[in-house]
């Protein structure tokens, strides 16, 4: 028999495995020199979706190499999943493949700086990931193995509401819904009415009375047919984010009290 280990992978990372590898113990063969982390994204799972990882019972990093006949057990990243953030930045910026189109106009709308392109390939979007310190959101489990990338998040979902839900709860990130242009991400200023006249339909002159407009695009914004509509994404989300938030500080406490 070949010398192998055994890989037990959380039920949460199963998704990212075979449909006829979905068994609680997967298999792999030992060669004596291949990695933690080579061995689990050789399995399909994409390391920025593991969280903690045990050879024989022990933490192990990515870089350890587990020995012939080792059980090796993989966990998801812990959520809310902390972002490294700059000095003065309250909330993670983002960066969206071309697949994303919809689910980063509901984050901008949130106030999330969300970058977004729908004729960037892999490589350009690694390199303003890197550089800008986005956390790149992809369905591409490839771009996830890119080993350059600083930091990646698989978006779970085939729609834009269970998307951004999965967002919410994965980064729980502080939000500022209504200040961005849901269109090319830059922040909206309050405008006078008479400044925005002339770009208005009379109808909309007639019925509105409050205006934002864009910094960047100069796009004009107010709150129209579609408000209730958005209203209640922007009300799901905050509650979401708080719920998850307020998880997130009982277990600190309860951790602190014992």
């Amino acid at each position: 028999m070949e010398p192998e280990i055994r890989v037990r992978i959380a039920e949460d990372l199963l998704m990212f495995l075979p449909a006829a590898r979905r068994g609680p113990v997967s298999r792999a063969p030992w060669d004596g020199t291949s990695t933690l982390g080579h061995i689990v994204e050789s399995l399909g799972v994409p390391l920025p979706e593991v969280g903690r990882m045990t050879v024989r019972g022990e933490p192990a990093e990515p870089s350890a190499r587990p020995a012939a006949g080792d059980e090796v057990r993989v966990e998801p990243v812990t959520r809310p999943q902390p972002v490294p953030l700059d000095p003065g930045q309250d909330a993670p910026r983002f960066l969206l493949d071309v697949h994303l189109g919809t689910l980063a106009r509901r984050m901008r709308l949130l106030g999330l700086d969300t970058a977004y392109h729908n004729d960037m390939d892999d490589p350009a979007l690694v390199v303003q990931a890197n550089a800008e310190r986005r956390v790149l959101l992809t369905q591409d489990r490839g771009l996830l193995r890119r080993r350059a990338l600083w930091f990646g998040a698989y978006v779970r979902g085939s729609r834009p509401d269970g998307q951004l839900r999965d967002l919410l709860d994965r980064f729980a990130p502080v939000l500022s819904p209504w200040t961005r242009c849901t269109a090319c991400n830059g922040l909206l200023v309050p405008v006078g009415k008479e400044e925005v006249e002339r770009d208005l339909e009379a109808g909309t002159r007639r019925s509105y009375d409050v205006y934002g407009r864009c910094a960047g695009c100069g796009q004009v914004y107010w709150r129209g047919a579609h408000g209730d509509h958005l209203e209640r994404i922007v009300e799901e989300a905050t509650r979401q984010v708080e719920t998850a938030r307020a998880g997130t500080a009982r277990s600190r406490a309860a951790v602190s009290d014992g």
